[in-house]
């Protein structure tokens, strides 16, 4: 699995847990265990405001793109995230406005 953050000024705030091809988004768990290999899904087919690109299988690789809300004057970490690649099942570390 890769999470691309996309990171967007929101005084939303996001918690993501992962279980296999389940993420939790905010308390709402999306299976994308039905997404085959070279398939996707738009964004706007997850009833998720925080899914904001295509969901993508390449190559057995989940990919997804999820919103990073910030404040007005974010760290680098939050303004540029780097990608989380094969997360551990459970909670999912998430740059944070303290560095």
């Amino acid at each position: 699995m890769r999470i691309h953050l996309s990171p967007i000024r929101s005084d939303e705030s996001l918690a993501v847990s992962r279980s296999g091809d389940v993420l939790t988004i905010n308390g709402e768990p999306f299976d994308f265990s039905a997404i085959p290999d070279g398939a996707s899904l738009p964004a706007d087919a997850v009833a998720s405001a925080f899914v904001v690109g295509t969901v993508e299988r390449a190559a057995g690789e989940l990919r997804i793109t999820l919103m990073l809300p910030h404040g007005p004057n974010p760290p680098a970490s939050m303004a540029f995230p780097a990608d989380i690649v094969d997360p551990a099942d459970g909670p999912i570390i998430l740059p944070t406005e303290e560095e």
